[in-house]
């Protein structure tokens, strides 16, 4: 067993949420039990894993999609009522690390996605670990790295091709919504650019700018980071952690 404040004064201990300025609080969100034995973990608390945590009678769920983002209505009504109903029927608690979670240089997403695709020479090109930049172990043309991608995450991504573009070497990564970190990681020189959405302007800059652009999904690319931080809970806390999913194309 391990006390609920315990665990969120680990996790902020490894994290340092307060040094980022975030969309969403870091942290507890919603307050259940005190006492953790069971930690379920989770991309997003969405009814689907919601559901999933209590079958597994998680004390708590960890996620990197919370509640409570900026501009969002405050009203607890319909869909996110429904879903903070379910955890406090249960006394179960919410924890939520956005950012903090992205950027951690030993299990955040950045770096859990790029130990999934099998790149090991990598570094940080940001001060807060939010855009990283990786040495590909054999270079690949925008095809061939398409069809890695797709083999490692299970999802084919979105690939536009700038024009004269050769095999790829260096590749700068942030995972997620991060697509209008283009400009910054062409101005770094790669050849390649991965994150998890695009949008419309995204295709004319990948464009323009010579970089190769992939949009791997938002879910994909960020199901990494919280399984190993679950591995760090498992083995410096000693309780019960559990990875659940829901697909989402997207």
């Amino acid at each position: 067993m391990l006390s609920l404040q315990r665990l969120v004064a680990e996790l902020d201990a490894w994290m340092s949420p307060a040094s980022f300025q975030d969309y969403a609080p870091n942290g507890v969100q919603i307050e259940g039990r005190e006492q953790i034995q069971r930690l379920a973990l989770g991309v997003t608390a969405s009814a689907t894993v919601i559901e999933q945590a209590l079958a597994w009678h998680a004390d708590a769920l960890l996620v990197h999609h919370g509640y409570f983002w900026k501009n969002e209505p405050p009203t607890l009504t319909g869909m996110k009522g429904r879903r903070i109903k379910r955890f406090c029927q249960a006394d179960v608690s919410l924890l939520a690390y956005h950012l903090p979670l992205d950027c951690h240089p030993e299990f955040g997403n950045n770096v859990a996605l790029m130990g999934h695709l099998g790149w090991d020479r990598y570094e940080a090109v940001d001060s807060q670990g939010l855009i990283w930049v990786a040495t590909l172990p054999v270079p690949l043309t925008p095809t061939a790295l398409a069809e890695h991608i797709e083999a490692r995450l299970l999802r084919a991504p979105t690939v536009i091709t700038a024009e004269s573009i050769g095999p790829i070497s260096r590749i700068a990564l942030c995972t997620g919504g991060a697509q209008d970190y283009l400009s910054r990681a062409a101005a770094i020189g790669v050849d390649a650019y991965l994150s998890g959405e695009i949008s419309e302007r995204t295709t004319h800059e990948a464009r323009e700018l010579g970089v190769t652009y992939f949009a791997a999904g938002h879910h994909a690319t960020e199901r990494y980071g919280v399984q190993a931080l679950g591995q760090r809970i498992r083995d410096h806390l000693g309780i019960e952690v559990a990875f659940f999913d829901e697909d989402n194309p997207a």
